[in-house]
């Protein structure tokens, strides 16, 4: 694989291609790292190391901007809040039929939906800035934190931090769009791989620390080890389901007569399902914050729904998981649109007729594979939260199954195109 990375960087158009990635998620960094006008950096830093550790919704979305949110960045908000648009309309096309014919248009359809998702992106990074603004003005952003991280908490101020981090996250979403049209792999992917991987060296380095470190620090490696190749062997894997052409004579030419295949994934919905859980699983601790700490609900909450290890935590977040994982799998693959593009050319699977009974056997083997992979999607996100506990190790790490699944998914794919661009260049590829 190495020599294949030197094939790339000797080939000019991909070499180039290649450092102008590399130069955008560098960018990417340096402005999560660059404060927004008005906080005081010094106290963030203090309120920070009071947090770490921290469970939260807000902990769960730090993660995701590479630390920036805690941070009070100008690339705070990261590129959540395009993830959060792109998925809102994707749901919604099963709700307006206007979304679902722009859909169906093909490229001027999908420009407008793009379009509608970049709206989107701006309208939510101004509610989510506003939201972190308050809640860091008002303490809770930092709780148990002596100083404040805000100065000046006057209207002008709040202002003009909402106004840079929306500009932030706007930046955000057209750097990714860049590196989509003029880089490598998809962009708002690769900046997610960046965001997360930033966390990993200090979160590995703070498990090597206290009297079991080391051993630890080894048994976290061996198990991380183990999950990413359980991962790709996963996400490598498909379903292929036969379809065969029937030959038609168009004129006097014979088309069809061919075989090909449907490739059905094991795991089609990706790591969506669990971002969806363990969001909504945060929401009610993110809300036990605002209420009163002696409360009845409050301290259920905490004793229940706070901690990632504890059982009923871990019971609705399977359950949670395997529920998306099913929804989305439906919102995404539609048997009955396959079945009838297939019949519309000529397509059928072989001992199955075409039309209706093609829909009610692809609805089928779904739902198969779709229960195994989301059983695969709880059980990788799962371990590594068993594995510190049986270890006694506490610390909130960022690379838990969710963040494993991102980075592997998005390295394979970056990976495939690289190496079906060296391909068409007529060397080696990275997979022999």
């Amino acid at each position: 694989m190495l020599s294949a990375f030197g094939r790339a960087f000797r080939t000019p158009d991909l070499r180039r291609k290649l450092l102008f990635t590399i130069a955008i998620m560098a960018l990417f960094r340096v402005g999560s790292l660059v404060p927004t006008p008005g906080v005081d950096y010094g106290n963030v830093q203090q309120c920070v190391a009071v947090l770490e550790g921290s469970t939260s919704l807000l902990g769960l979305v730090n993660v995701f901007s590479g630390g920036a949110l805690l941070q009070l960045s100008i690339f705070a908000l990261g590129i959540m809040p395009y993830i959060t648009a792109s998925i809102i309309v994707q749901l919604l096309r099963v709700v307006i039929p206007r979304f679902e014919a722009l859909h169906k248009e093909g490229q001027s359809g999908q420009s407008k939906l793009t379009q509608y998702t970049r709206y989107l992106t701006i309208a939510l990074a101004i509610l989510q800035s506003t939201t972190i603004i308050t809640t860091a003005r008002t303490g809770m952003l930092f709780p148990g934190c002596p100083v404040d991280v805000i100065a000046d908490d006057s209207f002008m101020t709040a202002t003009l931090m909402v106004i840079t981090m929306t500009a932030g996250t706007g930046l955000v979403m057209w750097l990714g769009e860049m590196i989509t049209e003029r880089g490598v792999g998809n962009g708002m992917s690769l900046l997610i791989f960046t965001s997360i991987a930033a966390s990993f060296p200090s979160a590995l380095w703070s498990i090597a620390g206290g009297a079991n470190g080391p051993l630890n620090f080894i048994i976290m490696i061996l198990v991380i080890v183990l999950v990413v190749g359980l991962v790709v062997f996963v996400e490598q894997s498909q379903r292929r389901i036969p379809v065969q052409y029937a030959k038609r004579m168009v004129g006097r030419r014979m088309y069809g007569g061919t075989s090909t295949y449907i490739p059905i994934k094991i795991n089609m919905a990706g790591v969506i399902p669990v971002i969806f859980a363990a969001s909504i699983l945060a929401i009610p601790g993110l809300l036990a914050q605002f209420g009163d700490q002696t409360a009845d609900w409050v301290v259920w909450i905490s004793n229940n729904l706070v901690q990632q290890d504890d059982p009923l935590y871990i019971a609705l977040y399977v359950v949670m998981v395997i529920f998306f994982a099913f929804f989305y799998t439906s919102i995404t693959f539609n048997p009955d649109e396959v079945a009838d593009n297939m019949k519309k050319y000529g397509g059928f699977i072989p001992g199955i007729r075409a039309g209706r009974p093609t829909a009610e056997y692809l609805d089928y083997v779904i739902t198969r594979i779709t229960a195994a992979g989301s059983v695969y999607l709880a059980i990788v996100a799962l371990i590594p939260t068993i594995v510190l506990v049986m270890l006694g190790v506490t610390t909130n790490i960022p690379f838990g199954g969710t963040s494993i699944l991102i980075i592997v998914g998005v390295g394979l794919e970056t990976v495939k195109q690289i190496d079906s661009q060296l391909q068409q260049r007529h060397y080696e590829g990275f997979l022999r």
